[in-house]
């Protein structure tokens, strides 16, 4: 890059960014002096700023340049992270979220230590800490990195080592992103989200068309039938044994993984805390829906199109997406593209530094404070500790360099420590009115050594590995900590059913078509599927099978026999269904208790 060029793509990338942030500063100002305001934007987020902000906090950095880079290495099976999300965005919406607006709780742990005590309380805060700190917020951190030191050729630029690079591009942009998150508050985050998510979705849209034009020397056409027809494997996402997610693991641990993501990690679920009514909240939740199933012609077949310029001869698979962006966008795009990943990068971090700031401030200091805190306390005590995790994360962001089989799947095996069990105690949470707080207990400290055994530690420690596919491994721990859970359930339950006492602060009336989208949510899953197999465009005679189109059109007869059903008669069950729930949790007398 020249140097004219390079002064173009940085003072172009400032302005974007600054006009992010400017806008960001006039939808917040005044707006973040109390706790709801700074920790819960309010509670005044519409469905729109909710799934912006959804977006953009879960479609980081670390996607695109993961799950380019896995596409690149092998074929489409790791989009099922991302395009099986809507099964638990569904549970999320339709029947977590009533629970959470009910109660008005800040943090997942104040809602499990309503119904457990305090103590789960603190051992799922440490959990997430230890996840957030060395697993998730380093990620986001360096895959940011990795991808801005491509673009700009930082080591030649600076006359510097690639080592040296990434230490200095991880702290310039995980500096930027803790000033959002800790002096910002939640609403500076979710409006810079939005307006950083339609960036997001114009550059994704356009890397893929470019790198078209450059496969078919000009003609896209041309460039799309190349990787219909050429390497057609390469577009499969039905995983087999070999390959990273199995197609099988699908209905095992995966998602049950998703399900923790979407409706019990807190730097997600905080987005849906802080929603102006149920409806926009549920609005917000279905809308991200539809955006992930967008994740393989953005997050993935730019990978496949690498692998067709370049064949085999980048250095690291994770190089596949940021060596593409060097060569097909233009310079004129390239400071744009630069804000709009490095949105995408601070959207995730400063999420999780809000969200971590939040939890100790709520979870750790103020159950232990001796007197009454102010919001002032509270929000100067999240700051300092936001300030304290970001620095430890820049130091331990560089470190992932030298994972041997790409960052994706090193992330997910990591993740396996937390997801699980706190999925596994959420249900118990609202499934069994007897289980005794003892239960999760157990079922965390079981869960943190079994898993560690069954991944690396007979390894480690006896010479012989375990030969499951590590989201094999996430179902199994799964099924043994429900019987766990339901082993205290009926050896030891409590005393007197758990009656859930809510106290909204919003609206909780329903949206009215909360059913008919999740039907053509779950639908539109299904094709996405089917597009993506050896039936479709993996198909490797022509561009699709001849029984790919019956497939299509069936699965448009169940979907409009099944929306209309929904808009005419579901939803008006599914609002009773809610309503009689909130009549009954209203501990008014005995006889409401016995009723449980």
């Amino acid at each position: 890059m020249s140097h004219s060029n390079l002064w173009f793509t940085l003072l172009s990338c400032i302005f974007f960014m600054g006009l992010v942030a400017w806008i960001a500063y006039r939808q917040t100002k005044n707006q973040v002096n109390d706790s709801a305001g700074y920790f819960l934007a309010g509670r005044g987020l519409t469905g729109g700023f909710i799934a912006g902000s959804l977006l953009l906090t879960n479609l980081s950095a670390e996607q695109l340049v993961g799950l380019n880079g896995q596409a690149y290495r092998a074929n489409l099976s790791n989009m099922a992270w991302e395009v099986t999300a809507p099964i638990a965005v569904v549970i999320m919406a339709l029947y977590l979220l009533p629970k959470y607006l009910g109660g008005s709780v800040t943090t997942l742990p104040e809602f499990l230590s309503r119904r457990f005590d305090k103590t789960v309380r603190l051992y799922i805060v440490v959990l997430f800490m230890f996840g957030y700190v060395f697993v998730t917020i380093p990620s986001m951190l360096y895959s940011g990195a990795l991808a801005v030191l491509r673009l700009f050729n930082v080591p030649d630029l600076l006359g510097i080592s690639y080592v040296q690079s990434v230490w200095l591009v991880v702290w310039v942009v995980g500096l930027i992103g803790a000033a959002y998150a800790i002096f910002g508050g939640l609403k500076a985050v979710a409006v810079s989200d939005t307006l950083n998510g339609i960036g997001l979705l114009i550059i994704g849209i356009l890397v893929p068309v470019l790198g078209f034009f450059a496969l078919g020397n000009g003609d896209m056409l041309s460039g799309i039938k190349e990787i219909t027809v050429n390497n057609a494997e390469k577009l499969n996402a039905i995983g087999g044994p070999d390959d990273s997610v199995p197609f099988g693991s699908i209905f095992t641990g995966l998602v049950i993984a998703n399900l923790f993501y979407w409706a019990s990690n807190q730097y997600v679920i905080q987005r849906t805390l802080g929603a102006k009514s149920l409806e926009e909240g549920q609005k917000g939740v279905l809308y991200s829906g539809f955006y992930k199933l967008l994740v393989p012609l953005f997050m993935m077949i730019p990978g496949i199109i690498a692998f067709h310029l370049y064949g085999e001869n980048l250095r690291n698979v994770d190089l596949a997406y940021p060596t593409l962006i060097s060569n097909v966008l233009p310079t004129y795009l390239s400071g744009f593209f630069l804000a709009v990943l490095l949105g995408a990068v601070l959207s995730s971090y400063n999420s999780l530094l809000n969200s971590a700031a939040t939890m100790f401030a709520f979870d750790i200091y103020k159950p232990r404070a001796k007197k009454d805190v102010s919001d002032e306390k509270l929000i100067k005590i999240s700051k300092i500790f936001g300030t304290i995790i970001a620095f430890i994360t820049f130091f331990i962001s560089p470190l992932l360099m030298y994972a041997p089989n790409g960052l994706w799947d090193l992330i997910r095996q990591f993740t396996g420590f937390f997801n699980i069990p706190i999925v596994t105690i959420l249900l118990a949470a609202v499934l069994s009115k007897y289980t005794p707080a003892i239960a999760p207990k157990v079922v965390i400290i079981f869960h943190v050594i079994a898993y560690y055994l069954m991944i690396w530690g007979t390894d480690h420690l006896f010479g012989f590995s375990v030969d499951i596919n590590y989201i094999h491994v996430y179902g199994i721990l799964f099924l043994i900590e429900v019987g766990i859970i339901l082993a205290f359930r009926f050896i030891k339950p409590r005393e007197e059913a758990y009656i859930f006492k809510k106290d909204p602060k919003v609206s909780l009336v329903p949206w009215k078509h909360a059913l008919p989208v999740t039907i053509l949510l779950l639908s539109l899953m299904c094709v996405v599927y089917v597009v993506f197999s050896p039936i479709g465009l993996a198909y490797p005679n022509a561009v699709v099978s001849g029984s790919f189109w019956y497939v299509i059109g069936a699965l448009a007869v169940v979907t409009i026999a099944l929306y209309f059903m929904a808009l005419r008669n579901w939803t008006k069950k599914y609002a009773r269904f809610l309503d009689k729930e909130e009549k009954q949790k209203q501990p008014f007398s005995t006889t409401s208790q016995v009723n449980q």
